[in-house]
């Protein structure tokens, strides 16, 4: 199949193959874009590799889920979403430490430790939604049927769920503020 790309009105179009695929491109722009990966893969991704980043996307995209979780057992009144929720939560607070402590990481390289509001927020932000997860976790382990009780441990369990949701869009909001603003020069 041939594919013609218009790259501009003067580009001299030459014909290419890509695994099978015949296309026109022109010599001249986006030379290299198309070459297969090499040992310079491994050092790019060293240098833009961020760990903290994978680390609090991880955990903090599994609360909402596990909330999901909870509205539809809470709608179904099915114990399999349930269970998934107990999966979720026990997985979020196995994480959640990895998170802190690369944040706490990346705080004292990135920014030399500044003691700036916005890192405050964020340390007690972090620290809060790890003692929501360990207390939710904490009853749902000593408390197995927890959801098909009445009694205030049933409902402490799902404020504790509910109130981790807003804990990790802070947590979200702040880290997107952080990212989208300059770094300060490092230290030579």
């Amino acid at each position: 199949m041939r594919i013609f790309y218009k790259l501009s009105k003067q580009a001299e179009l030459s014909s290419i193959t890509l695994g099978g695929t015949v296309g026109l491109f022109s010599d001249n722009h986006f030379k290299g874009i198309y070459s297969m990966p090499g040992p310079g893969l491994l050092k790019d991704m060293q240098k833009t590799f961020l760990f903290h980043a994978i680390a609090a996307h991880f955990s903090n995209g599994l609360i909402p889920v596990a909330v999901l979780y909870l509205l539809l057992t809470l709608s179904t009144g099915s114990t399999y979403f349930e269970h998934t929720v107990e999966h979720l939560i026990l997985i979020v607070v196995l994480a959640i430490p990895v998170s802190f402590l690369s944040g706490i990481n990346d705080w004292k390289k990135k920014y030399r430790a500044a003691r700036a509001p916005i890192f405050i927020k964020k340390i007690r932000l972090s620290c809060l939604l790890f003692v929501l997860c360990v207390s939710a976790v904490g009853i749902r382990l000593s408390v197995p049927d927890v959801m098909n009780r009445q009694g205030i441990e049933h409902w402490l369990y799902l404020a504790l769920l509910l109130s981790m949701l807003p804990v990790v869009t802070l947590l979200g909001h702040y880290g997107g503020k952080l990212s989208a603003q300059p770094k300060p020069p490092q230290k030579p």
